[in-house]
């Protein structure tokens, strides 16, 4: 039998406190790397020793570069990120944490910018930089409306659009707008939580508040968008799921010259009454291949909420099947 070639290298780094900080200061994420490689780590002052078959050191050493740069351009390594470098070069994947944290969208001065956690985020946004419709399906907490937000918000500082229109489809459990209480501002906030808090986190409160007044940013139920145009607009649909077929083909039909629609949702979650068939599953197998549209589906392993979420997505994916 031909014998496996074996390796050992050793990497230097100019402290230990350097070295710590790319496997997130947790010596116990090293056996993480050791299990998925298949190689041995060992560490010692401001060096790494890695030892095993031929290929498995060179994922492990591409891991610990890419972690490297990822750190250099100031990046804060998570225990996540080092597990998702030693994931990226274990496939083979061209796109690992330091590519993340080149992609940078841009809020408010004085706010962080928003970067990318995942390869699929990052596909993600290249894909609203370059499509006049994306559509980001897949469970809570994969970034699909906060990165939307981000990014429309990207383009509104840099001129690219003049205003950023957010709607969802708002009546569940059979409760009309018309019977909430309150001006419609009022009727729809409940429904459209999530890209309020998105819009929260990226701007300061008062421009916020000025882009609401003087119409920038407009947020209205999927039901007022009938006979408009949208144009030079970023547009957002949330929770696309329960739409109607007709109510999809009636908002992306809405789109006028000059912008950009990102619908997001998660067909996992339909809220339709019975017998009702969702816009996004129809949209979804009439629209694939459509030139200018892009579907980008997010799975368990790019939530970017606590660990134990994407645990829980992982166990119900399975329990379904």
């Amino acid at each position: 039998m031909p014998t496996v070639e074996e390796k050992e290298i050793r990497l230097e780094f100019e402290t230990p406190q350097f070295l710590h900080a790319l496997f997130a200061n947790e010596p116990k994420e090293l056996r993480y790397m050791e299990d998925k490689l298949g190689v041995k780590a060992v560490t010692r002052e401001g060096w790494m020793l890695l030892k095993g078959e031929h290929a498995a050191v060179e994922q492990a050493k591409q891991a610990m570069l890419d972690l490297e740069e990822a750190r250099r351009s100031g990046s804060d390594i998570s225990a996540k990120d080092f597990r998702m470098a030693i994931d990226v070069a274990g496939t083979g994947g061209e796109t690992g944490v330091a590519d993340m944290g080149k992609v940078k969208l841009l809020g408010s001065s004085g706010r962080k910018p928003v970067v990318p956690r995942t390869p699929q985020q990052v596909r993600y946004i290249e894909a609203m930089a370059d499509h006049d419709v994306i559509f980001g399906l897949g469970p809570a907490g994969t970034g699909k409306t906060y990165l939307a937000m981000a990014m429309a918000l990207s383009m509104l500082k840099a001129r690219l659009i003049s205003r950023i229109v957010l709607t969802r489809p708002a009546v569940e459990a059979g409760e009309a707008l018309g019977f909430l209480p309150g001006d419609l501002q009022e009727k729809v906030a409940p429904y459209l939580r999530p890209l309020y808090d998105a819009m929260h986190d990226m701007l300061d409160p008062e421009q916020g508040k000025r882009y609401m007044e003087d119409g920038t940013i407009e947020i209205a139920p999927l039901a007022y968008m009938r006979g408009r145009t949208l144009s030079n607009a970023f547009i957002i649909m949330d929770e696309a799921q329960n739409t109607t077929q007709e109510q999809m083909l009636m908002m992306l039909t809405r789109i006028g010259e000059g912008s950009v629609c990102v619908v997001t949702g998660d067909t996992s979650q339909i809220d339709l009454k019975k017998g009702v068939p969702s816009g996004l599953l129809e949209a979804e197998r009439i629209l694939k291949g459509v030139d200018g549209v892009s579907f980008l589906r997010f799975t368990g392993s790019d939530v970017v909420r606590h660990p134990v979420v994407s645990r829980i997505i992982s166990a119900y994916e399975k329990g379904r099947e």
